[in-house]
């Protein structure tokens, strides 16, 4: 882990903002794509670079907005890896979001945003706040091997839970699906019924397989050749040195999806789901004008 003061923090086009307080992650997933070298990382990825002026910037950017809106975070880096225990800038940043009366969505496959639920409830009383969780698989064993340094998925579900019991909307990533390994109807369906009894708003999904890139790639083969002896060959012989690497079983899994979707009212394309988390309606907005 190592500090630097960062020149901005926010980027977006004005109806949505996003920003990372952290660089690179600890979970150490086999497939993350922030590895790739087209993000010109310059130091080591487990090596976490922290901006620690995140809270001070942010303040200030947010103070020169005229109009209200969303911020995202955790898109490229977890906002709640195992540094955010002790440097809670995570914490302190949202406390500014909710102070300033702007709404938030934040995406993670950790636990340890229960630790902020307090302030995530009030920022969805004032504003919006909408949680995002990424889910894969829901074989424990197999999800060690796929994001051994983070929380299970049944754990994940239970923080679903608690969002839920607090009227805090949730959106579920079901991304990536790995070829031979998670991509089953079994584990799809039992994912997507979890999804409906803790009453999901959305699930993302883009297109049942896995996309690789120059970095991503290596490092996902290393685990490949590791954990599953021949997969590394069997995924070169079928896809070569493509990026979109799509799941054989994917138009089922697809129609599985699709179905069960449009069955419990849940919204199903990643268009739906990026509208809902982005927009602040005005109603928030006159809202949190009576709250400050």
């Amino acid at each position: 882990m190592h500090f630097v003061d960062a020149k901005g923090i926010l980027s977006g086009n004005g109806g949505y903002y996003g920003m990372n307080i952290y660089r690179g992650c600890t979970h150490g997933c086999i497939y993350c794509d922030s590895r790739s070298k087209c993000y010109q990382f310059t130091h080591p990825f487990e090596d976490i670079e922290v901006k620690q002026n995140a809270p001070e910037l942010l303040e200030k950017a947010l103070k020169s907005k005229r109009k209200k809106c969303m911020i995202g975070t955790g898109a490229m880096s977890d906002p709640y890896m195992h540094c955010e225990e002790d440097l809670r800038l995570t914490r302190r940043c949202l406390e500014i979001i909710q102070e300033n009366g702007f709404g938030v969505t934040i995406q993670t496959k950790s636990d340890r945003i229960l630790r902020d639920i307090d302030l995530l409830s009030e920022i969805n009383r004032s504003a919006k706040c909408v949680v995002q969780m990424t889910l894969t698989t829901y074989d424990d064993g197999l999800c060690r091997i796929l994001e051994p340094n983070v929380c299970n998925t049944k754990r994940r579900i239970e923080v679903l839970e608690e969002m839920r019991k607090k009227g805090i909307p949730m959106i579920v990533w079901l991304t990536p699906i790995l070829p031979f390994i998670n991509d089953n109807e079994d584990n799809i369906k039992a994912i997507l019924n979890e999804c409906v009894r803790v009453g999901v708003k959305g699930i993302i999904d883009f297109g049942m397989g896995l996309t690789l890139r120059e970095g991503d790639r290596e490092y996902y083969y290393a685990a490949l050749d590791k954990y599953f002896p021949g997969m590394k060959e069997r995924y070169i012989r079928m896809y070569g040195n493509s990026y979109e690497l799509p799941s054989p079983n994917a138009k089922e899994l697809k129609g599985l999806f699709q179905r069960i979707c449009k069955d419990n009212g849940i919204l199903s394309t990643p268009d739906e789901c990026f509208r809902f988390m982005q927009e602040l309606p005005d109603k928030y907005q006159q809202m949190s004008i009576f709250d400050l």
